[in-house]
Formats: structure tokens, sequence, C-alpha cells
């Protein structure tokens, strides 16, 4: 009988919810016991992590999510490395979060964001396949009769040295799992790995290419529905009136629903006759206060947080205050960033199946607790009574760390009871109701001597909490931590990289009516290009060449420095450059990690030709190196889509963007060369999925003012009449 601990709901919710925001559960994992659990096809579970068929396949249960950033081939390579199995026999699966909370969360947290699937899972899964192992040969020494230290495992083939006998992972699977585990393994010191740390293929490329991989969009049940959605336009508004009789005889129509106290659904045969008779129903909206609000009244609230007395601090040494009033000079700038759309290429959407007595989902999601959470909560099930089913993310950004598309979901699914129904939104819904990165203003001001030193730096950012909105209860004292990201003054996560006699960096809260989130990279984002932008701002005003200016004040930061060297060598700082051609760099940490680039550029009027782009990275550990060279150039496309051409204006309280037409992003031929720096030092485990992001922007920002000599201090550049070459 599976053991079903009794959870509190709402506290489940809390939790779940407190994990989406980026908390990871502190948990105790177990990695077996003297009772053979068994997989669906009966194949035995040597651990939780690991399963091995009787034809030596290794099933690997991977508990992160997979959106493309090749999570699920990095956990499987370490626990295939301490494992010593077969890779060419590697498969995967996601365990549920309802046996993940069955089971006292086995698995450890589920949740897939800040770049934390590999470095914050890599001890325990490489412990999960250290244990397996230990057990398997542990089964073959029992059945030969002699001791275990006798035998090793190599490619999931166990061997007894002395007699040279041999057997296969799959012939003892089913002893090694009434083995009780091991208190204590071993793991490999990463110069020993074989498997980890290589260049290796990812494991799911080839379903992707034959149509296997099944997305969210791709769900069938037998007997399912389709729901289409239409949700107040103003954010904060509600649903007045529809009138369902204009609608209830078109084609495949079965039923229209109010969903929550904002929005209507039709229900039909085909998503396509659900939006069709959604677009002609007629609603009436009560669209409330925030109506009124555009993008320059919510500029010029932000811009009255520039000069307020009242700000959270986040880093702060000396009095810079003081030494900015003695200055013998003063450099000032007002930077600002816009709204953004994560924009997925798969819009949110969710397949429920609601009884009376059980809730079950199929969900895209980054943070499966979370949607498990939500599931419970929208259906008023208790979570024993609830499960999801995680699917591949076409796309997450941190856009699938809410889940406000589950609950409706269930809610439609609810008042259509035992009946499979499948929530898409359309794409003009999923860009209108996001959850947008974070507006905001930073007003810099740096002071120096009469020797032209740096003296004192005063950053004051303006602008959303997405903690405020998210998770309040996770605000320290009223102040927002992800604010400060890559500003902190030391830590693992985001350490600001300079030292500055005298530093103020601190944060006017102001919170418009548009839900702020996690998009990919976060509040580093717009901190790289604050910084990094006025770093080269203070250099020039200081007579000084950008690089030097930037390696007298980061003596203390030796990582910083390394990555920032690297890239400065690569590009050829101080070397010639094509004619025609300029250079900019940037430097930043985030997530665990240490990054820069260098961009080569060339304008043309209004054109900017982006020629390369260097990316250096120091993750610490590398698990696989190609793909961390996929995530810089990956990261680079997001980070300069958004530079050039991402931004979400607000006109009647409403989101304006609501397709690609209108929110653009860049195109192949737009593409620098990119070129890619892995150092990895070996002493930490950093993140790769999204670090690189932030200093693509200002890299590119500082190569065009030092072609054009003009600051561009407000994004995006096609505002300014700015487009690629």
């Amino acid at each position: 009988m599976t053991y079903m601990p009794r959870i509190d709901r709402r506290r489940f919710v809390v939790g779940a919810a407190a994990a989406g925001g980026g908390l990871a559960l502190g948990l105790d994992i177990p990695f077996g016991g003297p009772n053979v659990i068994r997989a669906a096809d009966g194949s035995p579970e040597v651990n939780a992590w690991v399963v091995i068929r009787p034809d030596d396949t290794i099933v690997i249960r991977i508990a992160r999510s997979e959106m493309g950033q090749g999570t699920l081939t990095g956990l499987a390579q370490l626990v295939a490395e301490e494992l010593e199995c077969d890779w060419a026999k590697v498969v995967t699966e996601y365990p549920t979060p309802g046996q993940n909370v069955a089971r006292n969360r086995v698995w450890g947290s589920q949740f897939t964001a800040g770049s934390r699937g590999v470095r914050e899972s890599n001890e325990y899964v490489r412990k999960a396949g250290a244990t397996a192992r230990a057990m398997l040969i542990q089964a073959a020494a029992d059945q030969w009769k002699v001791p275990a230290p006798e035998c090793s495992a190599t490619k999931s083939v166990i061997t007894h040295k002395p007699s040279g006998r041999t057997t296969s992972y799959g012939k003892v699977a089913e002893a090694a799992a009434k083995i009780e585990p091991p208190k204590d393994v071993a793991l490999k010191d990463p110069k020993d790995w074989t498997i980890a740390g290589k260049p290796l293929k990812r494991l799911d490329t080839l379903p992707k290419l034959t149509g296997a991989h099944v997305y969210g969009l791709d769900v069938k049940l037998p007997g399912m529905l389709c729901a289409a959605i239409k949700d107040s336009p103003v954010f904060g508004g509600k649903l007045a009136s529809f009138d369902a009789g204009k609608i209830q005889g078109m084609k495949g129509v079965k039923h229209v629903v109010k969903v929550g106290e904002s929005a209507v659904a039709v229900v039909a045969d085909t998503w396509w006759q659900a939006n069709s008779a959604l677009d002609a129903l007629p609603i009436t909206w009560d669209e409330g206060p925030n109506a009124k609000v555009s993008s320059a009244s919510i500029a010029e609230f932000l811009k009255s947080g520039l000069n307020a007395e009242q700000a959270f601090v986040g880093n702060e040494s000396g009095n810079a205050k003081q030494a900015i009033a003695n200055a013998a000079k003063k450099v000032e700038a007002v930077y600002s960033y816009p709204y953004q759309h994560h924009a997925t290429m798969e819009p949110m959407n969710t397949t429920v199946l609601y009884t009376a007595d059980r809730c079950e989902a199929w969900v895209p999601t980054q943070v499966a607790e979370a949607a498990l959470a939500s599931v419970s909560e929208a259906s008023g099930l208790p979570i024993a009574k609830c499960d999801v089913h995680k699917l591949p993310l076409g796309g997450g950004f941190g856009r699938r760390t809410a889940h406000d598309f589950v609950q409706q979901a269930v809610t439609i699914a609810k008042q259509i009871p035992g009946t499979p129904v499948k929530l898409v939104w359309s794409r003009e819904e999923d860009m209108t109701h996001g959850r947008y990165h974070p507006v905001t203003q930073a007003k810099m001001v740096g002071a120096f001597d009469a020797n032209n030193n740096l003296t004192a730096l005063h950053m004051r950012i303006s602008g959303q909490s997405i903690l405020s909105f998210v998770n309040p209860q996770n605000l320290q004292n009223g102040k927002d931590p992800f604010v400060f990201q890559g500003l902190n003054p030391g830590g693992a996560e985001g350490a600001f990289g300079y030292t500055i006699p005298n530093l103020l960096i601190d944060h006017a809260m102001r919170n418009p009516h548009i839900p702020p989130h996690f998009w990919r990279g976060v509040n580093n984002n717009h901190n790289a290009i604050y910084l990094e932008c006025f770093m080269d701002e203070l250099a020039h005003a200081a007579g000084q060449d950008p690089l030097e200016f930037r390696r007298k004040l980061m003596g203390n930061h030796p990582k910083h420095l390394a990555v920032l060297n690297a890239v400065a060598e690569q590009i050829g700082w101080g070397k010639p450059a094509p004619q025609g051609v300029y250079r900019g760099l940037a430097q930043h940490m985030g997530y665990g990690s240490y990054v820069a680039a260098a961009a080569e550029v060339s304008v043309t009027g209004n054109k900017v030709k982006i020629h390369r782009i260097v990316g250096a990275t120091n993750p610490g550990h590398a698990v696989n190196p190609a793909q961390i060279d996929r995530q810089v150039a990956g990261s680079f496309v997001y980070g300069l889509s958004a530079l050039f051409l991402g931004e979400c204006t607000v006109k009647d309280g409403r989101i304006e963007q609501t397709n690609f037409h209108d929110y653009n992003v860049m195109r192949i031929a737009e593409m620098p060369k990119v070129e890619s720096i892995i150092m990895p030092s070996g002493d930490f485990w950093g993140g790769v999925g999204e670090p690189t992001i932030f200093v693509a922007a200002p890299a590119v920002l500082n190569a065009i003012f030092a072609a054009t000599g003009k600051r561009i201090r407000t994004l995006p550049l096609k505002n300014q009449g700015i487009s690629f070459a």
C-alpha cells in the first residue's frame, strides 16, 4: 500500500507558491527501501531515480522541467555518470508531483527556473546514481557469493575482477531493488568524468524531429472538448455580462461558461470552433479605474521615484551621497527599461479531467508542485485526489512558473464533470494576459576626485517589484531582493563586480497595475544595462579606456575580471578593429555564474550590423559544454531581440501588442557570429540558461556609442528609429 501523507491543502498551496517564487523546498531525500517499487511496465525501481528494464534499458527519472534548455539531458548525464551505465541505452521520464508528495518528496524540488535545474540538484542526483550503482554491484556480488569490493561496473556491465565473470544491470536489477541502500557513497572527481562534462547529443532531439515529443497542445484524450477563453482586457477589470444565446447554435459549441470574476470561455468540439464562437460572443466588461492608465502615466509614476526620499537599500558602503556632494566632477544619467513579454512559441494551455473525487491535469509547467497546488485550489479537492502530468514546454522563460491558465482550465472542467477539456489561449490572449518583465527606470550618479578616480556611485532604481505581486509574504521588511540581482554586496547568486569606495544602490518601489513576473534573466537584464553602460559613460568621462577603467575597480573580484579579460582578448581589444567596426564590452554575475560579452558593430545611418559577439561563461562546472555553447547563442538571440524590438506598451489600461506582427523577434539573417568561451573553474555550481542574456545588450550599446558618440538610454532601439542592418 502506498503511503499518502496528510497535507493541509492551504499550507501546501502557500509552500508550492513560494517554490514558484524561487525558493527551493527543504527536503529529506531517501533513496530506496526494502520493498521493490515497480514502474508502469513492471520493471524494478533500483531507487527513485533509476529504473532498469530486463533488456538493460536505463530509465532515469527527471524531476526538473525541460523547455529547450537541455536540463533533461544534463541531469541524466550526472546520474548516468555515477551509475556507470551504457549511455546509449538511457531514456528518461517525469515523475508526477502527486507521486513526489506521496513519497515524501523523494525527487526533491520540481522547480525549474532561475537556471537552477543542474546547479541546485547536481549533488543529490549524482548520489542517486552512485547509490544505484552500489546496489547493483552488491546484488551481483551476492549472486556470485563474492565481496562487493572485488566487483566493478562499466557501461551497465558488472565484472568480478578476480574471476572475470560478468553480468548486466538488467539481470540483477530485481535483486538490487531489494537491497538496503548504502548510507554514504563517494562521488567521482569531475576530472574522471566520462559521461558528464562531455558534449553529448541531447536526448530529446530525435523525438522532436520525429514528432513523438508530446507537448501540451498535442494532448488528446477520449471524448475531449476544447475551450477558448477571454479575460478582462484590463488587468483588475471584471466580466459584466455576456449573451450566450447569440452563439449557442454555432457549429460544435457545447458550453459557454463564466470563469472566475473576469473571464468567459466557450467549450466546443474543436478549438477553432470554440475560438470562432468566442469572437462572436457579445461581452460587456467592467474595466475599472485601471482603464485610464497608459505607458506615459506609468513612466511619470516611475520618474517620481528617482529622487524620492524613501528607498530600500540593497548595497551600501561608505557615504555615497556625501562623496557625490564633495566631488570634483559628477556624471549623471537616467536609463529606462520597458515591459516585455515571454512570448513563448507554445501559448498557455492545460488539459483537465475533473470528477467529484479526482482531478488530473496535463500541464507544461516549470513548477510541477505549484501546478498541483493550483489544481487542488481550483478544484476544491485535496492534494491526494489531484495530480499533474508534466509535459515538455514549448518555451517557458519564467512564464510557466505562474499557473493562472491552469486554474482557469480546472474551473472550466469543473463545470463539465467527467469530460476532458483542453484550454488553449489564443496568441492574442497570451500576449495581452501575460506576466511581464517589470518596467523600471534608473538614475545613475558617479563622482570623481581631481585625479579622475571614481570615488562614489549612486544607483537609484525606480520601478516594479516582482515579489510584491507574486509572493508578497517573501518581501524582506518590504524590500524585494530580486530588484538587486547582480548588484549584491557579495554571495554566490549575483555579486556586484566592482570595488568603489562609496556606493549606494537602492530601490524606490513603484507598482503599476500590469502584473510583473520572472522573465528569463529577470532584473539582471536591466541592471546589467544600467550598470555596464554607465560604467562606460564614467570611463569616457574620465578619459580612460573602458576596459582599463573597469580593471582598476575589479582587483577584488577575480572571477568577474577573468571572464572580462577573456572576451577582451578574443575580440582583440586594444588592437585595431576592421575599418568601420567598433567594439563594446560588459560583464555581470547572475545565477551563480560569471559572464562577459564583447561585441563588434558597424552603424550606417540608423542601421546597426552586429558582426561578432564573444561571450565568456564561468559556470563552475560544465556538465555538457556543447549545450552551454548553444545556450549562450540562444541567450544572445533573446537579449538582442529585447534590445532592438522588445516592448509592451499600455493604452487604456491594456497591453497593446497582440501578436508577433507588433511584438517582433530578430531573424536569422540579423544574428551575429557568436563565439563562446566556456571557462569552468571547477569550484562551484552555477547556472547557464540565463546569465549571458544580461551582457548582450550592454556590450552592443557600448559598441554603438563607440561608433556614433551617442548614448542610448531608453529601450528598445526601435523607438530611436534604429534597426538591424
